[in-house]
């Protein structure tokens, strides 16, 4: 038998996620059904062409409360969408294509670029992502695993 399915993965609201096309092991996401599409937090995002295309250079911050540790990431333009925050705010968006790494598994996402500064997490993981075959347990958390200690403590600034 090939390759099994994982059109039931159970995920959490919230997961420690890796991003392989950044070389970002660990990231710490949201779950969120309510969103559409994903979006991560960017900053220093400028766009250029290469070889004819739209491309955008960008740094992610992997860690929530320190910017320790920026990865520096180029990526072909996949598209550009208005997208109204929860707060009702419409802002036109960057969208890259990136291998999303989600309870043990890999689906390829469309993801907005944006500053989540102002957020508890860099990362959202939207529906767009999700209907790839996860079922979200609203109740639990963590359930592909939790980043080694070393790493939860940079996430939190500590070194």
């Amino acid at each position: 038998m090939g390759r099994s399915s994982h059109s039931n993965t159970l995920t959490g609201w919230r997961e420690w996620i890796g991003l392989p096309d950044l070389g970002v092991e660990w990231i710490k996401a949201k779950i969120d059904t309510g969103a559409r599409t994903s979006s991560l937090h960017a900053f220093d995002v400028e766009e250029f062409r290469r070889d004819g295309a739209d491309w955008v250079r960008f740094r992610v911050n992997p860690w929530q409360d320190t910017s320790a540790d920026a990865v520096l990431a180029e990526c072909p333009v996949h598209d550009r969408r208005e997208v109204r925050s929860s707060s009702g705010h419409a802002e036109t968006r960057l969208v890259v294509r990136l291998r999303v790494r989600l309870v043990d598994h890999e689906v390829t996402a469309e993801v907005t670029l944006t500053n989540r500064d102002e957020m508890g997490f860099r990362m959202l993981i939207g529906r767009e992502a999700l209907r790839r075959g996860y079922v979200v347990d609203p109740a639990r958390s963590f359930l592909g695993g939790r980043a080694p200690k070393e790493t939860r403590r940079r996430n939190r600034g500590k070194d």
